[in-house]
């Protein structure tokens, strides 16, 4: 064993070390202090930039909604169904799809198998590419279906007409997920921060001009949401290719070779996420038949979008204890792998009491952002303190689900994500909404 001094500015103390570079087990107050010091600091420099890019990211579709509802209730109710029900289902696939990387190219990266990230990020491509395809009839039909599952012949019109107009965002994350993952299993992830910020002040730009100067309305909003994706993956696929020399090495014919296994690897992840994502557009749905579903759809996609703010944040945190995970495990560090997941799951749950606070403390006045209704900001209020109450759960479980991809368990974290959400979730969530006349509460 060797003692190795812990990074600059942390407590002078000093940590044990094994052999092969894991942690010793901790033994003092000392010990588990320096670990929860090198695991914070290690954690958010991965986290902290990865976070702030898919806020970023998700801040396109939160800022879209946001001008969007000062053009008038029924352009909100439209759009946040097109976003949060069609948009919502191809992102947490797409994201889910793209998250098999994060095991490959994590692994392979503390392994030391650079050579393999390139390869791994193509065949990546060429699977979520074709997985447009299959998605693209939900885009093409989507008023017919809203209909179907009984939303107002006004708002599915509308939210059609929105699902159509965004296809191309769609073709755009095939290649920015992947792009996400190849660079964050390097922890190159401050690039990402960058392209995340200067393209988010990019589309509030191009939402003021198209919507509040050519007046394009929901058109141009779905327009300038097309854009905006379309920058996001171009930006990051010419840092790869141009400035990132390490785990690039060009195209490549490997990338078509195991691609069924790679897509096995790619569905469990897809249906570990998209069961979790797919229950938030659930509870949507459900919204829509409620009387006055205008406001009853219009409340919840606020209280949403703000909960979604805080969930691209955990995502981050997500994407960083995967990273983390998988390294250590490449490189042979279970315990160091284990003392990360310690550290992460305290931080987050701290994290979700804090923003609980902030909603509450905020509660009477927040919804202004989103709309002049005074009848909507007053449903936002009522629904303020399980807002809250969200956040906090919502904080531990996305840091579990990162360990899971880090390690490969997808498939097991799927079920229990199947028979939570749906077999008991759903169920309970509809006869609270219309038996026991909760409403949107539920």
């Amino acid at each position: 064993m060797e003692t190795t001094p812990l990074l600059n500015g942390s407590p002078p103390t000093t940590l044990t070390l094994l052999e092969n570079g894991d942690y010793g087990p901790a033994r003092s107050f000392k010990e588990v202090k320096s670990v929860f010091w090198i695991e914070t600091v290690k954690m958010w420099k991965i986290a902290g930039p990865i976070g702030f890019q898919i806020m970023c990211q998700y801040g396109t579709m939160s800022v879209t909604n946001i001008f969007v509802g000062h053009i008038g209730n029924i352009e909100l109710s439209a759009v946040t169904i097109a976003l949060a029900v069609i948009g919502t289902f191809s992102f947490g696939f797409m994201l889910g799809m793209g998250s098999a990387l994060e095991t490959l190219c994590g692994q392979a990266f503390g392994a030391g198998q650079i050579h393999m990230l390139g390869v791994y990020m193509q065949r990546s491509w060429i699977i979520l590419l074709s997985s447009c395809f299959i998605i693209l009839p939900f885009y093409i039909f989507a008023t017919p279906l809203l209909k179907l599952l009984g939303q107002e012949d006004e708002i599915a019109n509308l939210a059609g007409k929105f699902a159509i107009l965004i296809i191309p965002q769609l073709f755009s994350l095939a290649i920015t997920f992947p792009t996400q993952k190849f660079l964050q299993a390097q922890s190159k992830v401050n690039v990402l921060a960058w392209i995340g910020f200067v393209t988010l002040i990019f589309h509030v730009g191009i939402l003021w001009l198209f919507l509040f100067v050519f007046d394009w309305g929901t058109t141009g909003a779905a327009i300038a949401y097309d854009i905006t994706s379309w920058v996001i993956a171009l930006a990051q696929v010419a840092y790869v290719i141009f400035w990132s020399n390490e785990g690039w090495h060009g195209f490549s014919w490997l990338a078509f070779k195991e691609i069924w296994a790679f897509v096995r690897l790619s569905i469990s992840s897809a249906l570990m996420l998209c069961l979790e994502v797919w229950y938030m557009m659930s509870m949507i749905l459900l919204v829509g038949h409620l009387n006055n579903a205008v406001i009853a759809v219009g409340s919840l996609s606020i209280c949403m979008n703000l909960n979604g703010w805080e969930a691209m944040l955990f995502i981050g945190i997500n994407a960083a204890m995967s990273v983390r995970v998988s390294n250590e495990l490449g490189l042979g560090h279970p315990r160091a792998a284990k003392y990360s997941v310690y550290v992460t799951v305290l931080q987050s749950l701290l994290i979700g009491l804090l923003c609980m606070v902030a909603i509450i403390i905020t509660r009477d006045h927040f919804a202004v952002i989103f709309t002049s209704s005074e009848e909507m900001q007053r449903a936002v209020a009522h629904l303020a303190y399980l807002l809250g109450v969200t956040m906090v759960l919502n904080s531990v479980q996305p840091v579990i689900s990162g360990v899971a991809i880090g390690g490969g368990w997808q498939t097991l974290v799927a079920y229990i994500n199947l028979g939570c959400y749906y077999v008991f979730g759903l169920p309970l969530g509809f006869l609270l909404g219309y038996t026991a006349n909760l409403g949107v509460m539920v």
